[in-house]
């Protein structure tokens, strides 16, 4: 009879195959585990894995409940082997996702590399601006010298002096010749060919980025398994406690468990979030190099048409000069042609100056723009700096 009481008082106090063990776990985590719940219904991966973990988890609490009628406050090696390869197997189950999809999430060689090659690009590209300037400036000699000669030729005009200053000019504009050298299209093209390789590095890069914005989702998977994986951990743990213990010793221990599960939860989640805003920082400053470079080659096809331009016009330019000079009979003739012409040529060297300026403006923003997200990196940007962007895009 006392051995039936105590028997009954046993089952009353530790649990049966019919009464779930009780720990007052649930109501801490209520929140983690419903948002669990949701992640498994809009997950697949995450709900197969769910599934297998409700399978492995039944299976070892039924085998240690069926073990509670047992007077001895012992578990079978049975029993203990049957707790083990099921914490083994969710554990395992966690490591090969993570395995799966591994990666250090905290930095990015691509990106640090092709962060340097930008500012390489844009290094190299100021130096073409300086290139630039300098045949606008020898672009702009050859307009003064050329309308000082025709200054001069309206008013040696009615004297007899045979256009001595005109031709003089004439011939310092022919020794001039083309203000845009051999260097400075060896440099055009460098930095061109550079900043439209560097546009495909970007291109390939982004695509990875986009990939990795998706991933998150997997992360958010690995977090709810890792969360959930010790949330059962515990539980597992208390019903083995309960098994051996008096119940006052089963509640001091599922307490001191339940202790680190919470930040589990909470450090996971806080984990992808954080990852997120690492990845779309550095997609930031991918974005904004890309809005730098693609402006940059678009501005140096522009200069590179207005420079075709200049040259063909000075070309005319040079060559009645040179008609005048070899012909100082014909100097109407060749003045009468280069007034024609001078407007235009003046013009477009004025329109490739501000070609010039704006473009080597734009490279030093963006350069500015780069370097103020990677200060910040990976938070956001600033209202100046988008203002700025979308003007450039």
């Amino acid at each position: 009879m006392g051995g039936k009481q105590s028997k009954n008082k046993k089952n009353i106090e530790y649990g049966s195959p019919t009464t779930p063990v009780k720990i007052k776990i649930n109501s801490a985590y209520t929140e983690h585990l419903t948002s669990y719940e949701l992640a498994c219904s809009e997950d697949p991966k995450l709900e197969s894995f769910d599934s297998s973990l409700h399978q492995r988890t039944n299976r070892v609490i039924n085998k240690l409940a069926a073990s509670s009628g047992v007077e001895i406050k012992s578990l079978s090696f049975d029993s203990l082997r049957e707790v083990t390869q099921c914490l083994l197997d969710m554990n395992q189950d966690v490591v090969k996702v993570i395995l799966q999809d591994k990666e250090d999430i905290w930095s990015n060689q691509d990106l640090f590399s092709l962060v340097n090659m930008y500012f390489d690009s844009t290094a190299k590209t100021m130096e073409f601006c300086s290139e630039l300037q300098s045949c606008l400036n020898r672009a702009r000699r050859s307009q003064v010298i050329i309308q000082f000669a025709v200054n001069h030729f309206e008013e040696e005009e009615d004297g007899n002096n045979k256009y001595e200053k005109t031709l003089e000019e004439l011939k310092r504009f022919t020794l001039a010749g083309d203000p845009f050298s051999k260097e400075f299209f060896a440099l055009f093209d460098s930095v061109r060919n550079h900043q439209v390789m560097m546009l495909e590095e970007l291109h390939k890069l982004k695509r990875r980025l986009d990939k990795k914005l998706k991933n998150i989702k997997t992360w958010r998977r690995v977090s709810n398994m890792v969360f959930v994986t010790a949330f059962i951990s515990v539980l597992i743990f208390s019903v083995v406690a309960a098994s051996v213990a008096a119940p006052p010793v089963v509640a001091a221990l599922a307490g001191a468990l339940a202790v680190p599960v919470g930040s589990v939860g909470k450090w996971c989640n806080s984990l992808w979030t954080k990852y997120e805003k690492v990845v779309r920082g550095q997609k930031e400053i991918i974005t904004s190099i890309r809005i730098g470079t693609y402006v940059s080659v678009k501005e140096m096809d522009n200069i590179s048409v207005i420079v075709r331009r200049v040259e063909v016009e000075i070309g005319a330019l040079l060559r009645n000069a040179e008609f005048a000079v070899s012909e100082e009979k014909e100097v109407r003739i060749a003045i009468d042609e280069i007034k024609e012409k001078l407007d235009v040529f003046t013009e477009t060297v004025e329109e490739l100056g501000k070609h010039a300026n704006k473009y080597c403006s734009d490279v030093t923003k963006a350069r500015t723009v780069i370097l103020q997200r990677i200060i910040r990196y990976p938070t956001g940007s600033t209202t100046e700096e988008a203002t700025w962007t979308e003007t450039l895009s």
